[in-house]
């Protein structure tokens, strides 16, 4: 308790010329709590026959210091008449505690003193993300990032808010407000620098073309935003350095596409360890990819009603960060069953791939196996012997593309609706972050609608124009 109280003790105050009272009174009014252990024996008793325990009681009282008082013994009888009268006293005016040892006692001063620093809310119990974010304040979070998540969430889970609600009405409906200021869930969701109050709220990529982590790094990057942000960021990053197959049309009208590692797994090891971290944690969120498997950690851990063994099995969800799993639950970035790490198992099995692992160590960690060649079995091809070696170390890799650019390359050809860009993406569903991606190319005039009358019409199909062309042209 030394990091939050600095004790004063009569009897440690050294041989001094200053009056006795003067000192024991002046420490009761310059002390934030008064701690009084009443025992048996009432002290010296002064010319007005008050000793200095009663004196600095009222001393305290006086100043409506915090008091905490611990009557030593179950029973009072023994005790000396006036002793009993300030007990009896002390009792008509605040909630005693009676101690019979001294580890009694310690305990008791223990958990009182707890319960002064969360009640002075210098200390919490509760989820970090519920917890005011001190520097925060309501004009640093990005009204645009609001109303893009009323229209996504509206969409995806059917928000019962309406589109032209206020973000105040926004939050207050996610509960990310306290007592009129921010809570660190609304800086991590909605801020327009959530890691200028939030440092270690990142992620970090690394592509390794090894099987260990080793310098140089061939590709290295720090992706920082929103929580939404961190998890699209990481989740192309990655999609962008493992193998993609595209078949042939031979059995339809649309090429089939696959990955050697399903972009929902992906997808899920990342969400999870974004919205599941330990934000209080000076570390981020790690993830690695090496030439035999894909590893994502992050510094946090099981809440206490979950095993390793237990995440390969149904069970409930308990997450770390509550205010955090309901914006993206409701924008379906998760679910809220417990269901991820089964879905993850399945969708590996499924794909050929062995099963996640799960693993503590210094934090929580995914471990997804590779197979290279897994992506072109999947469309029915093989991938020739030259094709599947590893890049040698030393070859320079290019930096992961955009979400933008890989939506305008996949129009190209044709136009496409937001259905047909979800699929070839690699996306299980279309996801708010492909929405938003679209509206962005909408704004920039490098996509245009191919019904522009009807902008909501289930026909709706989007365009190359001449400047995402152009734009196309310099990227390659």
């Amino acid at each position: 308790m030394r990091r939050f109280f600095e004790p004063f003790l009569f009897e440690d105050v050294p041989a001094a010329d200053r009056r006795v009272d003067k000192v024991y009174l002046h420490e009761v009014e310059r002390c934030d709590i008064y701690l009084g252990l009443f025992g048996n024996e009432y002290g010296f008793e002064d010319a007005d026959g008050l000793s200095p325990t009663e004196r600095e009681f009222n001393t305290a009282t006086e100043l409506h210091k915090a008091r905490l008082i611990f009557v030593k013994g179950a029973e009072d009888g023994a005790k000396h008449p006036k002793m009993q009268t300030l007990i009896r006293r002390a009792g008509s005016e605040l909630i005693r505690r009676r101690f019979g040892t001294s580890a009694e006692l310690l305990t008791d001063v223990y958990s009182a003193l707890v319960q002064v620093l969360e009640d002075r809310e210098l200390i919490r119990t509760g989820p970090f993300d519920a917890a005011l974010c001190p520097k925060a304040v309501l004009g640093d979070l990005d009204e645009g990032k609001m109303r893009r998540f009323i229209l996504d969430a509206r969409r995806a889970r059917g928000l019962p808010l309406r589109e032209d609600a206020s973000p105040e009405d926004l939050l207050t409906h996610l509960n990310l407000l306290d007592n009129g200021g921010v809570v660190n869930a609304a800086v991590l969701l909605f801020a327009r620098q959530p890691q200028r109050f939030l440092v270690s709220s990142e992620v970090k990529c690394a592509h390794f073309h090894g099987t260990e982590a080793t310098k140089p790094i061939p590709s290295y990057q720090t992706y920082k935003g929103t929580v939404f942000d961190l998890v699209d960021h990481a989740v192309d990053f990655v999609l962008s350095k493992i193998n993609l197959a595209v078949g042939t049309r031979a059995n339809s009208s649309q090429a089939p596409v696959a990955y050697e590692i399903p972009p929902e797994v992906v997808r899920e090891a990342v969400v999870n360890a974004v919205a599941h971290r330990d934000y209080t944690s000076n570390g981020s969120i790690q993830v690695m990819l090496f030439s035999d498997r894909l590893e994502v950690w992050n510094p946090g851990t099981l809440p206490p009603s979950l095993t390793l063994k237990k995440l390969r099995h149904p069970h409930g969800s308990v997450p770390w960060n509550p205010l955090l799993a309901e914006p993206l639950y409701l924008t379906k970035y998760i679910e809220r069953m417990g269901t991820g790490t089964g879905d993850m198992i399945m969708r590996c099995r499924n794909a050929g791939l062995a099963e996640p692992e799960f693993g503590l160590t210094d934090g929580f960690v995914v471990t997804i196996r590779r197979k290279p060649e897994q992506a072109f079995k999947a469309v029915g091809g093989e991938k020739s012997q030259s094709s599947a070696k590893s890049q040698p170390e030393s070859q320079p890799e290019s930096q992961p593309e955009s979400l933008e650019i890989r939506v305008l390359r996949q129009l190209m050809a044709a136009p496409l609706g937001k259905a047909e860009l979800s699929a070839r993406l690699g996306q299980k569903e279309i996801s708010g972050q492909l929405n938003k991606v679209i509206r962005v190319l909408l704004g920039d005039q490098t996509i245009e609608m191919t019904i522009p009358g009807k902008p909501n019409s289930r026909l709706q199909k989007y365009r190359l124009t001449d400047a995402g062309r152009a734009l196309l042209t310099r990227k390659n």
